[in-house]
């Protein structure tokens, strides 16, 4: 009889380690969850802490063209940035293609800048639309200008000047998103200018 009761105390301990075990290893799964959710809050927390304060201005303006330089003012902890990259953004107007043609299709109308300015193809490693500007290094405390040139009707729109063209945007801000990487970090701003009168 003491030697049930010796099994019955051996697997009564047995599974109380066991539980203790189990026990131990819930509290070490959710304490390298915790320290990961901490270690991604501060990784984030660092990451806003970084957001680059870029300034753009329009600059050098002759007649229908000009330049917005973009300006790289701090956190002075961010040090240089790796790549700058600038892109016009559309009015809010909705611009899908309802009725497609030979001349008139959904990348068209994609392609063209819906805005009172685009950037000069082919300069700056814009793309032949004058959407998107090149990717460029930038210096703290340094600024760089892109040239731009007031946006023309698109091949499709019959009979409408550029001055009617530009009537429609007289009022509108010339709207910019910013990218910016330094390594492998990123952020995206977006920023508006003043649309200069003509």
């Amino acid at each position: 009889m003491s030697i049930e009761w010796t099994d019955t105390i051996s697997a009564a301990a047995a599974g109380l380690s066991a539980v203790a075990a189990g026990g131990a290893w819930w509290a070490a799964r959710r304490s390298a969850a915790t320290a990961e959710t901490l270690a991604s809050i501060e990784r984030d927390r660092r990451h806003e802490d970084l957001t680059p304060d870029i300034a753009l201005s329009f600059t050098g303006r002759f007649g229908d063209n000009g330049s917005i330089t973009v300006h790289l003012a701090g956190p002075d902890s961010l040090g240089d940035l790796t790549a700058v990259q600038l892109e016009m953004v559309n009015d809010d107007m909705d611009h899908r293609v309802l009725n497609p043609t030979p001349d008139l299709t959904q990348a068209d109308a994609d392609a063209h800048v819906w805005g009172p300015f685009r950037f000069v193809p082919g300069v700056d490693g814009a793309d032949r639309n004058g959407r998107q500007t090149g990717a460029v290094p930038l210096e703290m405390g340094r600024g760089r200008p892109f040239a731009v040139e007031r946006t023309r009707p698109g091949h499709w729109m019959e009979g409408m000047a550029a001055d009617g063209w530009q009537a429609r945007y007289v009022h509108l801000p010339i709207r910019v998103r910013v990218t910016c990487r330094r390594g492998e970090e990123t952020w995206v701003l977006a920023r508006e200018l003043e649309n200069p009168p003509r």
